[in-house]
């Protein structure tokens, strides 16, 4: 499960990023990749550190567990969950992309205007991306559950709430006005109905 785990990962990792930055490129001219927003220590700042860290800690974990790091647990059931949470989220996440078309981007340029996504999978939630990328990662922690994956989805974890906390709905809220104010009035953060932001008076 471990091989497995590293292979699925370094093989979604391709196709969610370098492959999406490629067809991007292809259909519009620009790869969609913006860097990491804010001043060095800042909050935004932290937010995309912290997700480049989880993304390696991710690819970390199960060759940590190949060189001997120890399992939390070998349960052979939970780590089977974690496979199918990890297929599901995965394709959950590349679903969701390409919803977005030509608005993908990794990182925010607070100059640029991309439509504002409300359709599909966007219509349940405001991030359906972040929701089956956190799924993916629980489901990586469960097949290779060591100390390494833990962190790597903590840090995700936060990474992810500081990026749409910070970086994003600001932005979405600048560039958008009323428009977006009325659909995170209506539609979750990452859940359906959880994280609505209060009518625009």
């Amino acid at each position: 499960m471990t091989t497995v785990a590293l292979i699925l990962f370094l093989l979604y990792i391709v196709v969610a990023f370098a492959g999406r930055a490629w067809l991007l490129r292809r259909r519009t001219g620009t790869a969609g990749w913006r860097g990491i927003s804010g001043r060095p220590g800042s909050a935004s700042w932290w937010g995309g550190v912290l997700f480049a860290v989880a993304l390696v800690l991710g690819a970390a974990a199960p060759v940590a567990s190949l060189a001997g790091l120890d399992l939390l647990t070998d349960a052979a059931p939970l780590r089977g969950a974690g496979l199918l949470l990890f297929l599901v989220g995965a394709a959950g996440s590349l679903a969701t992309q390409a919803a977005m078309g030509s608005a993908w981007r990794v990182g925010v340029d607070a100059q640029e205007i991309t439509d504002l996504v409300a359709a599909g999978p966007f219509a349940i939630a405001r991030n359906p991306f972040f929701t089956t990328l956190l799924a993916a990662a629980i489901g990586l922690a469960l097949m290779v559950p060591n100390a390494v994956a833990i962190v790597a989805l903590l840090a995700l974890l936060t990474a992810i709430e500081l990026q749409v906390r910070v970086v994003e709905e600001p932005y979405l809220r600048r560039t958008h006005g009323d428009a977006y104010a009325s659909y995170a009035s209506r539609v979750g953060r990452f859940l359906p109905g959880v994280g609505r932001l209060p009518a625009a008076r």
